[in-house]
């Protein structure tokens, strides 16, 4: 059984990452998205809120996982037995990044492979951080976020912006 872990931030999830998820659900007998904890950023969303609308927004999908995990990914591989890496790619700007990361993996152990998927020309321009811009000022993020999740995008965003006031 092979088993690729899609790590990232999700914060929020949105259809470019959906897209890579569908996309690698067909190519891998179980993919575990993996919601990074990273210490130095604060989020919009907790760890926890996150893995819930990954869940929520997936749940059709029957080989998908979703997790949180802190620390180094290849820890978490190892732990997960899976030794493949899923990335999604929007522009080359992307690729310089995870490139360099996924020399770093490969130098961590030499058994992980990083397979990059290019998103689709649809979602080429989305960002959880273009999502959250949009929403903030008001804008409709029809077709940004899964259908599941969007209600609560947006209430957890003006929910936000109220704290600010």
């Amino acid at each position: 059984m092979k088993t690729a872990v899609y790590p990232g931030s999700f914060d929020p999830i949105t259809n470019g990452h959906l897209d890579i998820i569908e996309r690698g659900a067909k190519i891998f007998d179980k993919l575990i998205v993996a919601v990074l904890v990273n210490v130095d950023k604060n989020g919009l969303f907790d760890y926890a809120e996150r893995v819930n609308l990954i869940k929520k927004a997936t749940m059709y999908l029957d080989n998908v996982e979703v997790e949180c995990f802190r620390g180094l990914l290849v820890d978490f591989m190892k732990e997960k037995h899976s030794n493949v890496i899923l990335k999604g790619l929007r522009a080359m700007s992307d690729f310089e990044y995870e490139f360099q990361m996924a020399l770093m993996n490969k130098n961590l152990n030499s058994e992980i492979e990083t397979f990059f998927m290019m998103t689709n020309a649809e979602y080429s321009f989305l960002s959880s951080s273009a999502v959250k811009q949009v929403a903030k000022f008001g804008g409709c993020i029809d077709g940004l976020v899964p259908e599941s999740i969007k209600s609560i995008v947006v209430e957890k965003i003006q929910e936000g912006d109220v704290k600010h006031v």
